[in-house]
């Protein structure tokens, strides 16, 4: 009787991403995307506009959407694992690229945490969607929102970035190494 250990390594590792893998994948950089852009209009945001309270909301309401998402693709990435290097990925490139998701996903987790850290430093909730509360743990350290604001916003910025130094990795293998990187993570037919 083969234990599990034994039946995952002799199974074949797959050459794409999973169909959900990819989803989330997909789900979490439109989200990103979403956030960045409400984010960096709502700071503008005068008290008399319409949008003062809402675009908060909305940030709040989807950054704790976000963390609940980040959650389930960290556990279903540990779960299922990646496919196989391409043969044109050498292993410094194989380095780089954990590297560069390694980031990714520490800056993804920091940003929500600091967006917590400021949302809950009065001693209020963080309303989902009228769903449901995110409770508070209110100021954990002096100038708490001040702070976390500071890394929010700069994490945020070096996030695009990275996400662009990522896209632009994934354009150059599609087009100029013409190799199936980003054919990968994209749905296929099993």
């Amino acid at each position: 009787m083969q234990t599990e250990q034994q039946n995952n390594a002799t199974k074949p590792k797959a050459l794409h991403y999973n169909n959900l893998s990819v989803s989330l994948h997909w789900l979490v950089a439109l989200m990103v995307f979403g956030l960045f852009a409400l984010g960096f209009w709502m700071v503008d945001l005068t008290y008399y506009s319409s949008w003062y309270k809402t675009a908060p909301y909305w940030h709040k309401s989807v950054g704790i959407l976000l963390f609940a998402l980040l959650l389930l693709r960290l556990f279903w990435r540990l779960k299922t694992g990646k496919p196989e290097a391409l043969a044109s990925h050498n292993m410094r490139l194989q380095q780089v690229a954990a590297i560069v998701h390694m980031l990714l996903y520490l800056l993804l987790f920091s940003i929500v945490l600091t967006g917590y850290l400021i949302s809950t430093a009065d001693g209020r909730g963080i309303e989902v969607f009228s769903w449901f509360e995110v409770p508070a743990l209110g100021e954990l350290f002096a100038e708490q929102a001040d702070i976390a604001g500071a890394l929010h916003k700069w994490f945020a910025y070096v996030l695009m970035a990275l996400v662009a130094l990522h896209a632009a990795g994934a354009v150059k293998h599609h087009f100029v190494d013409k190799d199936a990187t980003l054919k990968r993570m994209w749905w296929h037919k099993n």
